[in-house]
């Protein structure tokens, strides 16, 4: 089907986003444990605790493998903790939601659907498509995607099919959008200017940012505060508030004094052996997690 054939003028005064500012996710003391049959599992997660207010870009920054994806998939409802309580606005996270939307490093766009097909996805998924399609045409011409409406995804760059996948978020109007290294795999250029593209669709649709990146730069760039993690099994060793205004300059003196600062503290995070025992703060271990399988 060619969807440009539905799209309405661009002219259309109609806002883009409501405004989704007041709301809150807060993860109470999570420890989360994989297991297989016959070990003692992989600790993820330790007794960690954080907030994300209402038009709030938190960043989380760690080692690979530290359990920052874990978090962002808790926060979507995709995973249930072994140990804590994921809640948005007070109510217990149980499931997928499309007010807390999750963008994965991955694109993950359906190969069988054009451009405007993937973005207008959700909306038909929740049959709210003929009072919403016409932000279609206006998060194409905001991402950059004129004259591919009708290409597939196998016709598209990377930061184009990037640029998909953040319009097929924000088209939700979500009220937390949870972005997992969704810019990890494009070049530097690319990667700049689609930061400021969430940095502008973010200001006005006023939803709330999770961002897990291993990219202390773009850390620093996008978001209000960022929290640090140490090794597997993760635990929060530091949060660092970015107190410069946007537009940032990257090579600011201030810019790179943040930066060193988050550097120094993943440098000289303690080690595992100078931590408190593991799932000391909530008494939660392994092997009790195991007894209650």
């Amino acid at each position: 089907m060619n969807t440009s054939t539905e799209f309405i003028s661009r002219c259309d005064d109609r806002p883009l986003y409501e405004s989704t500012g007041t709301h809150r996710l807060s993860l109470a003391h999570i420890s989360q444990v994989f297991r297989t049959e016959g070990d003692n599992g992989t600790w993820a997660l330790d007794d960690v605790s954080l907030t994300l207010e209402g038009n709030e870009i938190v960043g989380i920054i760690g080692p690979s493998g530290c359990g920052k994806s874990t978090l962002l998939r808790i926060a979507a409802g995709l995973d249930r903790p072994c140990e804590g309580s994921a809640t948005f606005d007070g109510k217990p996270i149980t499931g997928p939601d499309y007010h807390r939307s999750l963008v994965f490093q991955n694109p993950n766009l359906f190969e069988w659907l054009t451009v405007s097909e993937n973005i207008a996805f959700g909306l038909k998924a929740r049959h709210s498509y003929e009072g919403e399609c016409f932000k279609i045409p206006r998060l194409i011409e905001i991402m950059g995607l004129q004259g591919f409406e009708d290409a597939y995804p196998s016709q598209i760059s990377g930061g184009m099919a990037s640029r998909c996948a953040l319009a097929r978020s924000f088209i939700q109007n979500p009220q937390l959008i949870l972005l997992d290294e969704p810019l990890s795999a494009l070049d530097a250029f690319t990667r700049a200017a689609i930061q400021d593209e969430i940095l502008s669709m973010q200001q006005s649709a006023r939803t709330s940012i999770a961002l897990v990146t291993h990219d202390i730069e773009e850390a620093v760039y996008l978001c209000d505060r960022i929290i640090v993690m140490s090794k597997r099994p993760g635990r929060i060793i530091g949060e660092v508030f970015v107190n410069l205004a946007h537009p940032r300059n990257r090579i600011s003196p201030e810019f790179v004094e943040m930066r060193g600062t988050i550097m120094h503290m993943l440098e000289n995070a303690p080690a595992q052996d100078e931590l408190p025992p593991h799932g000391a703060a909530s008494g939660f271990s392994p092997a009790t997690e195991q007894a209650t399988r």
